[in-house]
C-alpha cells in the first residue's frame, strides 16, 4: 500500500493547522498567559524556528485564531438567522441562532476574553483588531435584522438597529461567561432568555416605527386640511 506524498504547500498548510490546534489546546488549558511560541511549537511537534515560517509572532497567531474562529462563527450564525427568517413560527430555529454562539464561546472562552481585554487596553497590539471584530458582529447582526423588515432608512433607524445588535451580542457574551462560571448551568435556558430579549427589542423597534408612521400620516392629514 503506497502513501500519497504531500506537496510543499499541502505540507505547509498541515503544519499550520497543527500549530493552530496546539495553540487552541494551550489557551483552553492555561489561558493567554500560558501561550508561548515554545509551547505551541512543542505541542505541534515542530522545531520552534519553524513556528516563524507560519506566524510572525504570538500576537499574529492570536489574530489568526480569532479571525478564523470568528469567520466560521459568523457564517454559521448568518445561516441560522436565514433559516429562522424563512420559518418565523419555528421557535427552535430562532433558539438555534443563539445556541450557536453560546456553544462557540464556551468551546474556546479565552478567545473572547482576549478580545474583550484588548478592546479596553490602549497598549494592546490587538486593540484595533478586537474593535474591528466587534464591528463585524454588529454589522452582520444589524444587516440580518434589516432583512427581517426592520429597514434602516435614516440615521435614527440605523442607530437603533446597531444598538439592538450590540445589546444582544453583549448579552450573549455575558450569558456564555455566566455558564462557564457555573451561574447559568443550562445553555438552552440561556438561549431562551436571548430569544426573549431579541423579540422584545424587535417589538420595541417595530412599535416605534409604527408610531413614527402614524405621526407622519397625522402630519399629512393636518397639511391636507390646511
Amino acid at each position: 500500500m503506497t502513501s500519497t506524498q504531500l506537496s510543499r504547500s499541502e505540507a505547509k498548510d498541515l503544519t499550520r493547522r497543527r500549530l493552530i490546534r496546539a495553540a487552541l489546546s494551550i489557551l483552553d488549558a492555561e489561558g493567554e498567559a500560558g501561550l508561548t511560541t515554545v509551547k505551541v511549537a512543542k505541542a505541534a511537534g515542530i522545531a520552534q524556528s519553524s513556528f516563524y515560517v507560519h506566524f510572525k509572532d504570538r500576537q499574529e497567531l492570536l489574530r489568526v485564531l480569532a479571525e478564523e474562529g470568528g469567520e466560521r462563527l459568523r457564517k454559521s450564525m448568518r445561516e441560522a438567522r436565514r433559516q429562522a427568517r424563512e420559518h418565523p413560527d419555528d421557535l427552535e430555529r430562532h433558539r438555534e441562532t443563539f445556541r450557536i454562539p453560546l456553544e462557540a464561546i464556551c468551546r474556546h472562552p479565552e478567545l473572547l476574553r482576549i478580545q474583550v481585554r484588548a478592546r479596553h487596553d490602549p497598549s494592546s497590539s490587538l486593540r484595533q483588531f478586537a474593535a474591528e471584530t466587534a464591528a463585524a458582529y454588529r454589522e452582520h447582526h444589524a444587516a440580518d435584522l434589516a432583512a427581517l423588515g426592520y429597514t434602516a432608512d435614516n440615521e435614527r433607524d440605523r442607530r437603533r438597529l446597531e444598538m439592538i445588535a450590540d445589546g444582544i451580542n453583549a448579552a450573549t457574551n455575558a450569558l456564555a461567561m455566566g455558564h462557564l462560571e457555573g451561574r447559568y448551568p443550562d445553555l438552552d435556558e440561556a438561549a431562551d432568555i436571548l430569544v426573549a430579549l431579541s423579540r422584545g427589542a424587535l417589538r420595541l423597534l417595530k412599535s416605534t416605527r409604527s408610531g413614527a408612521g402614524a405621526d407622519h400620516a397625522a402630519d399629512q392629514g393636518v397639511e391636507q386640511q390646511a
